[in-house]
């Protein structure tokens, strides 16, 4: 493989300290959510992190994709729901819904172009086999 891009970020403090990007682009204070026993109050945590690149990746995907089929995409927006679930064995794992709102094509075609994004997306296909992705458009 040839490397294109190459990100490197750092966390210190796990759930309730801080990430940043090597170049100062992101900086972000983690905080855990109530949910999950911790305070809540200002931060992100992994799961919002995830969700937003999942969701940045794979709109990126599926305009390329529309480029390719010559799909007449007016506008385009994908929102990812990353749960983070617990496992019968007591372990985490995650699961993943993105909803595509594709305007300029049928609910088919839309439907064709979310399939075909998730063939190219590289967080479809760094996480398939390993998590649940469910698709849907709206």
């Amino acid at each position: 493989m040839t490397v294109l891009y190459t990100a490197t970020a750092t966390a210190h403090g796990g759930r309730e300290g801080e990430a940043k990007t090597d170049d100062g682009a992101l900086a972000v204070k983690l905080a855990m959510p109530k949910s999950l026993g911790g305070p809540g109050g200002e931060g992100t945590n992994p799961e919002q992190l995830f969700a937003a690149g999942y969701a940045a990746c794979f709109e990126s995907a599926l305009r390329l994709v529309a480029r390719m089929k010559k799909a007449p995409i007016t506008d385009a927006s994908i929102t990812a729901t990353v749960h983070l679930n617990k496992t019968p064995e007591g372990g985490f794992k995650l699961s993943v819904e993105l909803k595509g709102n594709i305007a300029g094509v049928t609910p088919d075609e839309a439907k064709s172009l979310m399939e075909a994004a998730h063939g190219v997306c590289p967080y479809s296909n760094a996480t398939r086999g390993n998590i649940d992705v469910a698709l849907s458009v709206g």
